[in-house]
């Protein structure tokens, strides 16, 4: 009986590998290299979180960035290697994705600007950020980008949907 349940399962794996909606590679854990280039899409007008910047109306906001894959020693890392710098000076620069068995992810430290409305000046206050992107059948990428910001008036978390399109 037991083998019969294995062989059910290795059926319909290879039927659905076959059919394109899962790799073989992404069935055991192995990336497919994130290369070339993207659309990638921050959706901010749906933001949600704790903050009070989750409050602030924001329009949905992307640029076209090429990424190429490296792997070594049993790890792999999708770098953008073109593309637009961030409007803010505190996100370190590569972006450097890491494939974690199910998606692509980072996470960095920078200083969130605080936008306190017309004619008051930006508070600065220090975050922490992580995305992650997951691949799709279609060969898009769609995922997460979750800030929490440690002080100040924006203090809390930000947390929006993204996705990345071939381009």
């Amino acid at each position: 009986m037991e083998s019969g349940r294995l062989g059910v399962a290795l059926l319909v794996t290879a039927t659905i590998c076959a059919a394109g909606l899962l790799s073989p590679a992404s069935a055991h854990g192995q990336p497919l290299a994130w290369n070339g280039r993207y659309q990638m899409v921050t959706y901010a007008s749906q933001k949600a979180g704790t903050s009070p910047a989750t409050r602030q109306k924001e329009n949905d906001f992307g640029a076209v960035f090429t990424l190429a894959t490296a792997c070594a020693g049993g790890t792999c890392a999708a770098t953008v290697v073109d593309g637009p710098a961030p409007g803010n000076p505190t996100i370190p620069q590569p972006t450097r994705y890491s494939w974690n068995g199910t998606e692509w992810a980072t996470t960095y430290d920078w200083v969130w600007d605080c936008f306190l409305g017309d004619g008051y000046q930006k508070q600065w206050s220090p975050a922490t950020s992580w995305a992650f992107y997951t691949p799709q059948p279609d060969g898009s990428l769609r995922g997460t980008w979750h800030t929490d910001i440690s002080s100040g008036p924006c203090r809390g978390s930000v947390v929006m949907p993204v996705a990345a399109f071939p381009a």
